[in-house]
């Protein structure tokens, strides 16, 4: 319903005489209403506010002191039947209906992403926990290439061990993540450094950007090698630690102290360069392959759903759906491509710490890490000559594991929202 307006009413009185004469202090005359159509004619709604929800789709408010637009009135509102006075039906208005359109399509984004993330983080940790124990473990004779074997595997570990063998050190990594994401924060806050690269980049500006995620890699460096510590080391000699003991311990790697470690262990200066090779990689990756894939389904979508003929439900998937997809293929393609680059780097980092991990040939037991890498380049040189090449993709089905989950998270999420916004619309 659009009530009607004096055109030069703005909220408080008339823009005209008796305002004008009398001042804004001044007392309005009364005036008295001798029927329902003279008090229907001053029946209007507040003035609109910039960034209320009075406005209805399209529209804005005018400036401060510059008239709105007047529109033609349109036809007289219909009273009730039956006489009762100048009341009128309340209608649903198209702003008002639009309005809950798009809280009903933020709320649908906001739970897309939040199971996404909950897939990414929560559901595929366990797939995580086995991964790292197959890639750091260099007595496996079982390289668990399908998931089938991981799948044992996985069901060996959860009877001898209990959950908890599965989704150890998951909050380790969260606080990571954090100390990351905190890390570039502040280095761009007091560096020039540019934090994302704007759509007229130049190479300056990219390697500028480089080097800050070089920087931020390096400093949550030793919280990534406490977090992946606590990953593998098996359940059955593990300390019930707290939230916070990989900040210990990555404080501890930093300054020397903490947990006595062997004379293996490789000082940190020479874990910088393939931790920033790996973490920079899977960077550059995942950006090239998510801006790709996002582009391919972008045009897609205009091509198969004209903007004229999209339902207002496919108007609200094609929105959030196809980021998903994009990340989910990004990390997806980096995850595979640089995974024995990253069989390295966690046997570089774990080597030394005195770590005893789970037998993944057996699923019971335990094994000690002994290995003597002098660095990056012995350390891939023995597993090829020891291991041969599929020793590097040790632990491999729990990838596939991982993301077949995560596409049929993604899958099964589109399919209830679809359902429900059909419902609502």
């Amino acid at each position: 319903m659009h009530p009607r307006r004096p055109d030069g009413f703005d909220g408080l009185g008339y823009r005209g005489g008796t305002r004008d004469e009398q001042g804004f202090g001044g007392a309005f005359p009364a005036r008295s209403f001798s029927s329902a159509s003279d008090l229907g004619h001053w029946v209007t709604t507040p003035p609109d506010i910039p960034g209320s929800r009075n406005l209805h789709w399209g529209e804005k408010s005018s400036p401060y002191g510059v008239p709105a637009p007047t529109t033609p009135e349109g036809p007289e509102e219909e009273p009730f039947p039956g006489g009762g006075g100048g009341g009128s039906v309340p209608v649903q208005s198209s702003g008002e209906g639009r309005w809950e359109q798009e809280q009903l399509s933020r709320f649908a984004g906001f739970g897309i992403g939040l199971a996404s993330l909950f897939t990414e983080n929560v559901l595929a940790h366990p797939c995580i926990v086995l991964r790292r124990q197959c890639q750091v473990n260099y007595h496996a004779q079982h390289y668990h290439l399908t998931p089938f074997t991981v799948i044992n595997i996985m069901y060996s570990f959860n009877k001898t061990q209990g959950p908890r063998a599965l989704w150890k050190g998951m909050g380790s990594t969260f606080i990571v993540q954090g100390i990351t994401l905190g890390a570039e924060g502040i280095i761009s806050e007091f560096t020039p450094l540019p934090r994302e690269v704007s759509h007229k980049w130049n190479p300056k500006q990219i390697g500028e950007h480089l080097l800050l995620k070089s920087l931020t890699y390096m400093v949550a460096m030793p919280f990534y090698s406490a977090s992946l510590i606590e990953t593998v080391q098996s359940e059955i000699i593990r300390d019930n630690a707290g939230i916070l003991e990989c900040v210990k311990e990555g404080i501890g790697r930093v300054i020397g102290m903490g947990v006595p470690h062997s004379k293996r262990l490789l000082p940190l200066l020479s874990l910088i360069f393939p931790t920033v090779l790996h973490g920079v990689l899977h960077y550059i990756i995942s950006s090239i392959i998510q801006k790709f894939v996002l582009l391919i389904l972008k045009r897609k979508t205009y091509n198969s759903h004209p903007a004229e003929s999209t339902s207002p439900v496919q108007s609200m998937l094609d929105a959030y759906f196809p980021e998903l997809i994009a990340n989910f293929a990004a990390s997806l393609c980096s995850d595979v491509i640089l995974y024995p680059l990253e069989t390295v780097l966690h046997r570089l980092h774990i080597q030394g710490t005195r770590t005893i991990i789970d037998n993944t040939d057996l699923g019971y037991e335990v094994l000690p890490i002994n290995t003597q890498y002098e660095g990056m380049r012995d350390c891939v040189n023995t597993i090829k000559q020891e291991e041969g090449v599929l020793g590097f993709y040790k632990g491999f089905g729990a990838v596939i594991i991982q993301y077949t989950l995560h596409a049929a998270v993604l899958q099964i999420t589109k399919i209830i929202y679809s359902t429900l916004l059909q419902n609502s619309v």
